[in-house]
Formats: structure tokens, sequence, C-alpha cells
């Protein structure tokens, strides 16, 4: 699978799995037990979650898949790369440790690969990159970034980062930003995500397929039809094919996760893309970063 590199080195797939909305209801909870441990099964190596998502709950449902695919012998840690967020309100030196700490708990991993800021709150940056950093230096995360950061966001958290000796480049700065992008969402397009190129920093695609809303597109349909794919898969290949973007769709039945991992070995030719920006245009003016 296509790989995206993170400034300082190291690399993630291109395709991941989403888990929001997961780990909600304890009479889900097997279900989504087993659509997080078949997609470690069939080759998901990038799972994405956050202490909000059931307030912990989905943590735990990733934490146990992991474990009892370690325990088989069908994963090695080494292999997986996990991504959480952490609470705006928990977002303090002091508050990003604990909110570390219970979330490594629930995942029953030493660290945690990427962690993530959820959306800004009311604690300065400062304190929460600083934290990031005291983290990064006990080993309690790999890489530190942002979620749901519009432009002007990412240019005030590089002066924090200047101001405290993190240069973006580094492994020790922002390694990523998570948005919602899709078809029918690509105001990122504009400003925020060139900017992010130019500093080689990847977009995480949350949402990439509107929900599930974009497969009943009728002229997505049409185009997926020619495709031999679904609109599903269509939508997901388009993300993945954007320079410097990666997504992650949740998915629980067998035949959505199988179909979107195999997304992300879809090849889109030059008159394919030119009929989607027909069918979904690119933005023309900076429009306000969407959020769900």
């Amino acid at each position: 699978m296509k790989a995206l590199a993170f400034p300082g080195g190291g690399s993630v797939p291109a395709l991941g799995l989403g888990t929001w909305r997961m780990g909600e209801s304890q009479r889900s909870k097997a279900a989504e037990l087993a659509a997080v441990r078949l997609a470690l099964d069939v080759g998901y190596r990038l799972i994405d979650t956050a202490e909000m998502y059931g307030e912990g709950g989905a943590e735990t449902v990733v934490g146990e898949a992991v474990a009892a695919a370690l325990r088989a012998g069908s994963l090695r840690r080494e292999e997986l790369f996990v991504v959480s967020k952490v609470y705006p309100h928990n977002a303090s030196r002091a508050g990003t440790a604990a909110a570390c700490e219970r979330s490594r708990r629930r995942l029953g991993l030493d660290h945690i690969d990427l962690y993530l800021l959820h959306w800004r709150g009311q604690h300065p940056l400062r304190q929460t990159v600083e934290a990031f950093g005291a983290l990064q230096e006990a080993g309690h995360i790999g890489r530190w970034g942002v979620s749901n950061f519009d432009l002007e966001d990412l240019q005030e958290l590089e002066q924090v980062q200047e101001a405290l000796g993190l240069p973006q480049g580094s492994v020790l700065g922002c390694a990523s930003n998570q948005v919602y992008y899709s078809l029918s969402t690509r105001g990122p397009e504009f400003a925020l995500l060139p900017w992010m190129r130019a500093r080689g920093m990847p977009l995480m695609a949350y949402s990439p397929i509107d929900q599930g809303a974009l497969c009943a597109v009728p002229q997505l349909e049409a185009l997926a039809a020619k495709k031999a794919c679904t609109p599903a898969q269509l939508a997901l290949a388009w993300v993945v094919g954007q320079e410097g973007v990666l997504a992650i769709p949740k998915a629980v039945r067998e035949a959505h996760l199988r179909d979107n991992l195999a997304a992300a070995h879809l090849d889109l030719s030059a008159t394919e893309r030119a009929q989607l920006d027909r069918l979904f245009p690119p933005p023309r003016r900076r429009t306000a970063l969407a959020m769900i």
C-alpha cells in the first residue's frame, strides 16, 4: 500500500480504519471488536481513535482487538500505527499527560504512535505542545499533531514551535493535521492543503466518503459502475490519490472493510479525475473549515 512520509522521517499507510461512534454501547461492543480484529487480519495497519469516542470506549475496543491479534501472532506491534486524540479541555500540560496515560491504559500500549489535539480549546497551544514534547521524551508517544486546525491555527502553531525551538521539519514538530476532507468537501484544497504540502505534513482525511452519503449520488454510482468498483471505493481512491493525503474511513461490516482496503490500490486515470472534478468542482475561494 502507498505510504506517506512524516516530517523528520517515518511513514504511515495511506488508508486506515476510523473508529468514531465505536465504544458507545455494550450491545454493539462484540460486533465492533470483531470488526477491528478482522480489519487487522485482512491487512489494516493504521487505526485512528480518540478519548472522545465513546468516552474511551473506542480505545478499549481497539486495545482488546490489538491484544488478541498480538497474542495470536497475526500482528507485531511494530507493524501497527495507532492514532489517538486528547480532548481540548484536557490539553493543559498536566491534563495532556494524564489523558495520554488513560488512553495508553485503555489501548493496552506502552506508546501511542501519533497523538493529536482533537480541536482547539481553552488551553494555550504552547502548554499542549510542551506536554506533547514531554510525552515524546518519556517514550509515551512517537509523534504528535493536531485535528480540525485551519490555516491560521497551523500558522500560530508554527510560531509556537519556533519559540520552543521545534522546527517543523523535525520529528519533534507537528506531524499531521486531521480534517474533514472528501469529494464533496474540498475546501482544504484552496489554502490549507497546499500549506501542509509545502511543509511535508500529511493531511488525514476523516469522513472521506461523507459517512456513506456519497454512495447515494447517482452520477458517482454511474462512474463507479464503469470502473467496476463501488461508489465508496471510487471516492476513497480519489482521496488517497491526492498528494499528501491519507484517509481513515470507519467500517464495521466485512464487505466494507475489504472494499475500503482495496480502494487504496485503485488507480484513477486523468479522464476519471476530470469527470470527478466536473461532478464535484474544486474550490474557487477559501471557505471555513468543515467539521463534524
